[in-house]
């Protein structure tokens, strides 16, 4: 068996781990450029003043969508685009599920495994990673999704 992680042997990665990413910091400095971005600023994550006395969680906390965003920069230090593919695009992401809220300052990164891979014709593959946005310290992820994409040789 090729044991590359290739675009010509992905079937026999399908449940398999890719393995883990570095951390990342999500600092206030973080879910603040996040906010702005999306003009979300509900106070719950922008005011650590606020969160002291009124959030349950004593402290900021980052966006759901902020977290989920942080998955496919970390996919792909970690290396989850197989040699032998030209292009990488996102097609969606399916089964998204909130778990905990990451606190500002926590360091998270993802982990990774091959959920599914299908020919979809004209070269492509539609490839389906499983990923789960771990919290250092914590025992259960942050989030879970599965997040899709299409692969080009």
């Amino acid at each position: 068996m090729n044991t590359e992680y290739h675009y010509d042997n992905l079937a026999q990665f399908v449940g398999k781990s890719l393995g883990t990413s570095a951390w990342a910091t999500v600092d206030q400095s973080r879910i603040n450029a996040f906010a702005d971005c999306t003009e979300d600023h509900q106070w719950i994550h922008v005011d650590p003043a606020r969160c002291q006395t009124e959030s349950p969680f004593r402290t900021t906390i980052a966006h759901g969508f902020l977290n989920l965003s942080l998955l496919g920069g970390l996919m792909m230090k970690m290396g989850v685009m197989p040699s032998g593919v030209r292009s990488l695009v996102n097609a969606g992401v399916n089964n998204v599920r909130f778990s905990k809220p990451v606190r500002a300052g926590s360091q998270v990164r993802a982990r990774v495994k091959v959920y599914s891979v299908e020919a979809k014709g004209e070269g492509r593959i539609m490839l389906t990673l499983h990923a789960e946005l771990e919290v250092e310290g914590e025992a259960e992820p942050a989030l879970s999704a599965e997040c899709v994409t299409f692969l080009y040789p």
